[in-house]
């Protein structure tokens, strides 16, 4: 017990505070919400494509010259009403309006029929559930109705087409310069005749998700990758989800689901995806259009179709393009997905009127094909990773980081982070905390020699205790003689013993030691000295409960430094001379200590 008490005081004293646990991935550090969520989360987040192909067929069309005569015949009696004007401009815009706007009326279709292999698709985003290569989409990112499957390809496959006939359609009217409203006139009479007359031939649906390769980062080097459609529901405002697969994956970066009670009205929504504005442009590099944008605004309201599906309605931006992609809570778990946006008249996405389907819906679906969501090692190490970089502990992070490079090679954004955190040490910016195994050594090397200490502590008490039993009685003085022992030398810094006169009649007298001293007494002491009288009684006897350490010599509580004399000193051997009588008492180690007074009994 005094070993094991003594060690733990050493320790005290000696070991620095260990530093905090480490916090766990869940903690965020001190930087902003989307800063730290946006880092987490991107990694998991794809940008999707779907591309149809095919043949496009459209006929030859030829005028339908019965009815074009008709259709003359009312251009001349409006002219003669002054409801348009006799010039053949204002005839050939009028001309071409009626047509336009009933154009099987007016064109017919004939041979030959011509054919172009077109290709059609779109950009989405979607998100990587669990680590072996399920994805998470929009229904209407993988599918495409029959009439905007059409129009996709009419506009795609058949510009060529209408730019060709439009022409030939105004090569017939006889020396009339064509202005700029005529010839889209024109176009829009082909647009119209050439997309109802279009047929589509050995049509084909692929599906990808873009991956970086493995060193590359999200680059050039990045290529779509074949994905399986498992599982797809209804478009918005249905349950608008579909589950995809790629084949060959594993440790893939994942993102937590949540639940809907995670989130209500007022809480900030973030949003995940590629928009469109910026996959579609030419004026961006393909790096930085393969890296998500986040944006983040207020969750305004919860909303029901009227077949029953709920949506969230929040005024987080959102654009063509983050279709598919998650939605965020402030932890950085999913608690939807974006589906849909109004727009305004001209096209534009309008800020106030996101849609998400909630998570509850995802996990539903999720549950109707047995796919769980999980997370692997690499999503692990990474957010930890990504907590001691965030904490500038960069040389903590960097095992990590590299941990995370070896599992998942294709990883889009760590070894930009290696790269930073090798920097960032060089500049001398690290804050790593010593490792706590360092601590525990320092802690180890006190707890010995404090174990070893004690240990020779308590030899050194036994070998005292052992010498003092050891050493002879004095010898009782002749009868009549009074003289007491002399004593030894006592070393620098010990206690003196008593002044002359201190070993008269009452304190070293007859009774100290004479025959009840050191009489006939069992113990070799007498039974009044140590005992009843003298120094027997506290504070300086040697009764077992009350002796003080300091001076007394209690088997417990004997001091190693003094010995086993009255007042803890080693006793001086029998003939010896006696110190003289005017030395002062020395200094004690802690205090001074002079003997008790000659009043009390002998």
């Amino acid at each position: 017990m005094k070993i094991a008490a003594g060690a733990a005081v050493a320790m005290a004293v000696a070991l620095p505070a260990l530093p905090a646990a480490a916090d766990t991935p869940e903690e965020r550090p001190d930087v902003p919400v989307g800063t730290w969520l946006a880092a987490r989360t991107q990694p998991a987040v794809q940008l999707t494509s779907f591309t149809y192909t095919g043949t496009v067929a459209v006929p030859t069309s030829t005028i339908n010259q019965t009815a074009f005569n008709r259709l003359v015949e009312q251009a001349t009696a409006t002219v003669a009403s002054g409801k348009i004007s006799s010039d053949e401009r204002s005839i050939a815009k009028w001309l071409f309006q009626q047509i336009a706007a009933d154009v099987d009326t007016y064109l017919a279709s004939t041979t030959p029929e011509r054919t172009v292999e077109a290709e059609v698709g779109g950009l989405c985003t979607g998100w990587w559930v669990t680590p072996d290569g399920y994805m998470v989409t929009g229904a209407h990112c993988v599918q495409v109705g029959e009439t905007e499957l059409s129009q996709l390809f009419a506009r795609q496959a058949l510009a060529k087409f209408n730019q060709q006939d439009a022409k030939e359609i105004i090569s017939g009217l006889r020396g009339l310069e064509a202005d700029e409203e005529i010839v889209k006139l024109a176009q829009q009479i082909y647009v119209t005749f050439n997309t109802n007359h279009m047929q589509l031939r050995n049509l084909k649906q692929s599906l990808s998700v873009v991956q970086s390769l493995p060193g590359g980062g999200v680059d050039k080097t990045a290529k779509p990758v074949p994905a399986e459609l498992v599982s797809v529901g209804e478009s918005y405002p249905g349950k608008d989800f579909a589950l995809l697969k790629v084949n060959g994956q594993q440790n893939l970066p994942t993102v937590p689901l949540g639940d809907d009670s995670d989130v209500r009205t007022g809480d900030t929504l973030y949003i995940s995806g590629f928009p469109g504005l910026v996959t579609n442009t030419p004026f961006f590099s393909l790096e930085s259009k393969l890296e998500p944008a986040l944006t983040e605004g207020p969750y305004n309201a919860k909303r029901t179709t009227q077949t029953g599906v709920p949506y969230i309605q929040t005024q987080a931006p959102s654009y063509h393009g983050n279709s598919g992609g998650p939605v965020f809570s402030k932890d950085g778990k999913v608690i939807g997905m974006l589906i849909a946006g109004t727009v305004s008249e001209n096209g534009e996405a309008s800020e106030s009127e996101s849609f998400v389907l909630p998570v509850g819906i995802i996990k539903e679906k999720l549950g109707e094909k047995n796919i769980k969501p999980a997370q692997t090692t690499t999503t692990t190490r990474y957010n930890e990773a990504l907590n001691d970089f965030f904490r500038h502990y960069y040389s903590d992070s960097l095992p990590k980081f590299r941990e995370v490079q070896a599992l998942f090679p294709n990883h889009p954004y760590v070894a930009k982070y290696i790269s930073d955190a090798q920097q960032a040490i060089s500049a001398g910016k690290d804050e790593s905390p010593k490792p706590i195994l360092l601590w525990v050594l320092i802690g180890a090397g006190v707890l010995v020699a404090a174990v070893i200490v004690a240990v020779l502590a308590k030899v050194l008490r036994g070998r005292g205790r052992r010498r003092r039993h050891s050493e002879p009685s004095f010898v009782q003085p002749p009868p009549g003689a009074v003289q007491p022992p002399s004593w030894r030398q006592l070393p620098a810094g010990q206690i003196q013993p008593p002044a002359q006169g201190a070993y008269g009649q009452g304190a070293y007298g007859q009774a100290a030691y004479g025959q009840a001293a050191y009489g006939q007494g069992a113990d070799g002491y007498g039974p009044v000295a140590y005992n009843d009288g003298g120094y027997g009684a506290a504070p300086y006897g040697s009764a077992p409960d009350h002796a003080n350490p300091q001076y007394g010599s209690a088997p417990d509580h004997a001091n190693p430094h003094y010995g086993p004399g009255p007042y803890g000193y080693p006793a001086p051997p029998h003939g010896q001379a006696q110190p003289h009588s005017g030395e002062q008492t020395r200094a004690v180690r802690y205090g001074q200590f002079t003997p008790p007074p000659n009043d009390r009994p002998s």
